[in-house]
């Protein structure tokens, strides 16, 4: 299943009219796959630039055209690799790091992905990217297969990171496995499966299932306004409100601790509307 399939299954069973998803999961990943409805639709891109976490199993030995267990084995080394060696190797992709995408990705070229492009068996130049790896944890190795916990920054390709290091290694290697354990603050434990939802026959237990929209949004800072502020901030003005916090992007909360959106903090102090939900709204 596909991450839009994933998705459409799930609009459907909640009937909603709007719905999008955070990021797609690659064919083989398996994990976490936020879901935004309606309103929380407005949020969808700060989940899209959030911190994931990943465990993935690398298997040496082998490269394949998709850089994981899909592709076509295209090169096999034999591997002489000690514990040690490995995590040594795997300490150099920690850090700020330049990544180039695979050619088995959605990144457009010229109108196209490019995973169109090379199923075809056309290849392009891609410009690296920068992308953060914070910590990269080597929980086992054995039979040629490593066992990690990843957590990174929003674009990193995992694939891309088990091919260069089966390339430093000198044996070649690719994804047999990968899980998204965490995107920003969500956690694949609290997460509900197909399965389970479609299980679910009325449609006030599913929407029990939801989150509240500030939940995703937990790790900015918030601001509290006063129902004067409020007034004016919803009718699209900059306000002057109490606050310690510096520019940038702030979760708004009205009187009752209502969630109002998502605001920013200008040089002078003011808050400012960005993206407000609508207020006859449910707020999940």
């Amino acid at each position: 299943m596909t991450s839009n399939q994933a998705l459409q299954a799930s609009k459907l069973s909640f009937n909603a009219c709007k719905a999008g998803h955070t990021g797609s999961l690659d064919p083989i990943a398996t994990g976490l796959l936020p879901l935004c409805f309606g309103e929380a639709t407005k949020i969808s891109q700060f989940l899209l630039d959030a911190d994931k976490h990943y465990r993935t199993v690398f298997k040496l030995g082998e490269t394949t055209s998709t850089y994981d267990s899909e592709g076509e084995i295209i090169e096999r080394r034999p591997v002489s690799v000690s514990w040690g060696a490995v995590k040594r190797a795997v300490r150099r992709f920690e850090g700020e790091i330049e990544q180039i995408p695979p050619m088995y990705s959605a990144i457009k070229h010229g109108g196209k992905p490019l995973y169109k492009l090379a199923r075809k068996g056309v290849d392009v130049d891609r410009k690296p990217r920068c992308i953060t790896v914070y910590r990269i944890n080597c929980l086992d190795f054995k039979d040629h297969l490593l066992d990690l916990e990843i957590h990174c920054s929003k674009g990193t390709y995992v694939r891309t990171l088990a091919h260069d290091l089966g390339q430093l290694l000198g044996c070649g290697a690719h994804i047999a496995s990968l899980r998204r354990l965490a995107v920003g603050e969500l956690l694949v434990e609290q997460a509900t499966g197909l399965d389970e939802l479609n299980a679910i026959t009325t449609q006030s237990a599913r929407e029990a299932l939801l989150l509240p929209i500030d939940v995703a949004l937990s790790s900015l800072p918030d601001v509290h306004l006063t129902p004067l502020a409020a007034h004016y901030l919803c009718r699209g003005q900059p306000v002057s409100v109490r606050h310690p916090h510096g520019p940038g992007w702030v979760r708004l909360y009205g009187e009752g601790a209502r969630f109002l959106g998502m605001g920013q903090v200008l040089d002078d102090g003011r808050v400012a509307p960005r993206r407000l939900m609508a207020q006859s709204s449910r707020s999940d």
